[in-house]
């Protein structure tokens, strides 16, 4: 060696670094990789994420042979440092104490830490690029690798380790997959997150949920005379209609509007059996069904409208088609006089929001960043009677959080109006 130029020794010293720096830069990178987007770009026949995957497959082979590579070469150049410092300086003891501490610190900035940050930064870009390598390399060295993993199987199995995991244990579960959504950033558009995330909440609600409360359904009575079917008709804001006898449990059908409006036109005399003749079938619906079951039932028996009843069989309220749609991805049809849910409202000026006691706390928790508990009551109303125990005959306050609820108006026992108070820090909605 005392015939080689020291420029050369360098030059085989720096060669030597960079190598080490490619290894650990493409093991970081590797394990760093997100699997979901090289899935995607192998899909499209790229062919370094179908090489990518390909490895990580064989996580054991690839870090066998990244870290075979790495040691050797990592002790190859500690070697030709200190036959360096030994061919210039003598094997002194305080020479090779320096050597060592030099070639300690040339691995570790430029051979370990520097690169294993880049291929934290960068993961995607170099795993592509140095699988292209990693894949022949590992092909090469196959006999070798056989070798040391057998005393590393033997290593496992002393220590009762399997190696590889259970397959489960590497799927998404929906809460993982629901924070992928939300750290998405500006990959995902905020409209597309939204509706995603509330794809997922669609699991964990049921139709009792998100339905139109019996006190607020718009429905037909064959009972009154025709005159009034026929005034409720020409007035009423919904094309389908719930027809009952007598009183709301005793559904009759559904009326399609828009048929019995043809029908008025007809110069005979109207009645009630003309209209009777128009119904269809009821379809009714328990009330803890879930949201997206539902949404599966409504698509398997081409159904648009159900009739939500409790275990007595008793009328809670109804779900539509639109309902379960609109929770998915906001609200797009026109508003309808009554219906508290289809309504805007937030925070004014004075951190102060006069809501309607119906209002659904599902709506006032997403619109005004409230927390009221969701798995009792479903209004505002529900929740108020439920903490006072008694329907309030005066003005009364209750403090449900951090948030000031003042009852406004109380009328045939229930609670018509009531003005919520921000909580101190809660920014507008």
């Amino acid at each position: 060696m005392s015939t080689v130029p020291i420029w050369a020794l360098v030059i085989a010293l720096s060669i030597l670094i960079l190598c080490s720096a490619f290894f650990a830069m493409a093991e970081t990178a590797l394990m760093a990789a997100n699997k979901y987007r090289l899935r995607h770009l192998a899909k499209r026949a790229h062919r370094g994420a179908i090489t990518t995957l390909w490895l990580l497959e064989r996580t054991d082979k690839l870090l066998s042979v990244i870290l075979i590579a790495n040691t050797l070469i990592n002790a190859m150049a500690t070697a030709l440092v200190i036959a360096i410092a030994i061919l210039h300086f003598g094997p002194e003891e305080t020479v090779l104490v320096i050597a060592t501490a030099v070639v300690a610190f040339l691995l570790i900035v430029f051979a370990e830490v520097s690169p294993k940050v880049i291929g934290a930064t960068y993961p995607e870009k170099i795993a592509l690029a140095s699988s292209v390598v990693l894949k022949p390399l590992m092909t090469a060295l196959q006999p070798v690798v056989w070798f040391v993993n057998l005393f590393v199987t033997t290593v496992l199995k002393l220590l009762r380790i399997k190696s590889g995991g259970n397959a489960d244990e590497h799927r998404v579960s929906p809460d993982e997959l629901r924070s992928i959504v939300m750290e998405g950033g500006n990959f995902i558009p905020q409209k597309h997150k939204s509706i995603l995330l509330n794809l997922f909440d669609l699991e964990t609600i049921s139709v009792e949920d998100i339905m139109t409360p019996r006190a607020q359904i718009e429905a037909l009575n064959l009972a009154v005379p025709v005159d009034e079917i026929k005034h409720q008709l020409t007035t009423c804001y919904h094309n389908k209609l719930l027809v009952y006898e007598g009183e709301i449990n005793q559904i009759v059908g559904v009326l399609h509007v828009r048929k019995a409006v043809a029908l008025l036109n007809e110069e005979e005399e109207l009645t009630v059996e003309h209209f009777r003749e128009l119904l269809s079938e009821p379809y009714f619906i328990p009330q803890e069904t879930g949201v997206f079951t539902q949404l599966q039932y409504f698509q398997e028996n081409k159904e648009r409208l159900g009739i939500i009843v409790d275990e007595y069989g008793e009328v809670q309220g109804l779900v539509t088609l639109e309902d379960i749609i609109e929770e998915m991805i906001g609200e797009f049809t026109t508003s309808v006089p009554g219906a508290a849910r289809s309504e805007s409202f937030g925070w004014d000026a004075n951190g102060e929001c006069l809501l309607e006691g119906s209002t659904p706390l599902r709506d006032i928790n997403k619109r005004l960043g409230l927390d009221f508990p969701v798995d009792g009551p479903k209004t505002l109303n529900g929740l108020l009677l439920e903490e006072l125990q008694e329907i309030p005959e005066a003005a009364i306050s209750v403090k449900i959080g951090n948030c000031v609820i003042e009852v406004i108006q109380a009328q045939n026992q229930s609670i018509k109006v009531v003005k919520l108070t921000r909580p101190p820090g809660k920014r507008p909605a």
